[in-house]
């Protein structure tokens, strides 16, 4: 009895108390960005209303934000580091999958280990290293540049992207690579043709999850991003903040006007990612 009254009643009002919990932040920010300095500072908790009401905050966010720059430049480096994930990372897993070879096995342990690996302790050589790349090529600003951070990106993104695809690419019968091999289709062939479209809900998901990490990464871009063209929302945001530290209204409104495309991505994209990864574990 005691056990049923707990399901019907104790665990909605944990959910409802976790819900309050993890939203309460994006309330305080919120309702806060509709206000004047001035209003911010005699109620935090309160709503907007009267004199104290301000949306002209987040036009006035918007264009010190440079947000249509910002928010181009962050969409321009997560597309083409997402696409060049999927094709470089499903081809690989692929291979790794069909080549039944020690050194398969190994090079697979190898990205599944990489993932334990905080980008914090290999974030300094890394710049190092790209630096003395840089000057063999007598080409120093290549790497500190938007493609420089998406060929980081690559190498970063990968480890995930193979041990999914890995997962779901062992369920496929090889029967239908050797009937396409018998039909005079290359390997190149064989995977574009054959293999890739029946990747779609696994490559969803692998889209999905490296499009959202790297929209919101602020380090790498901090450490790669020189020029003030080519920053991103997270690094446009960080700056934003250190200039607009005092004026809270500002600073707020440009926090919400920046988890706006992030959010709306999530609502309509958090189903494909359930779906794929279920799918990807049954098979």
């Amino acid at each position: 009895m005691s056990n049923n009254i707990i399901k019907r009643f104790g665990l909605p009002v944990l959910s409802s108390l976790l819900a309050v919990l993890f939203l309460w932040p994006l309330y305080i920010v919120f309702t806060n960005s509709l206000k004047t300095q001035k209003g911010i500072f005699l109620n935090v908790m309160s709503l907007p209303f009267g004199e104290y009401f301000s949306p002209k905050n987040y036009a006035e966010a918007f264009l010190r934000l440079e947000f249509i720059r910002s928010f181009f430049n962050s969409l321009f480096i997560t597309v083409l580091s997402t696409i060049i994930i999927i094709i470089f990372a499903s081809m690989a897993a692929w291979m790794l999958v069909r080549t039944k070879t020690k050194l398969s096995a190994f090079l697979f342990f190898l990205f599944a280990g990489s993932m334990l690996i905080p980008f914090q302790s290999v974030m300094l050589p890394l710049i190092r290293l790209m630096s003395i790349l840089g000057g063999v090529i007598d080409r120093p600003d290549l790497f500190f540049s938007p493609f420089g951070l998406i060929f980081m990106y690559l190498g970063f993104g990968s480890s995930l992207s193979i041990i999914l695809y890995h997962g779901f690419i062992k369920n496929i019968p090889t029967e239908l690579e050797e009937a396409a091999t018998i039909d005079g289709c290359n390997k190149f062939q064989t995977f574009w043709h054959i293999i890739f479209p029946l990747l779609k809900p696994i490559t969803v998901t692998v889209g999905i999850l490296n499009a959202m990490w790297i929209w919101n990464d602020f380090l790498l871009p901090q450490l790669v991003i020189n020029s003030p063209e080519w920053q991103t929302i997270p690094l446009k945001m960080f700056f934003f903040f250190g200039q607009f530290s005092k004026k809270w209204h500002l600073a707020l409104a440009g926090l919400v006007i920046a988890m706006i495309p992030i959010i709306i991505f999530y609502i309509f994209a958090q189903k494909h990612i359930v779906k794929g990864v279920t799918e990807g574990s049954i098979k």
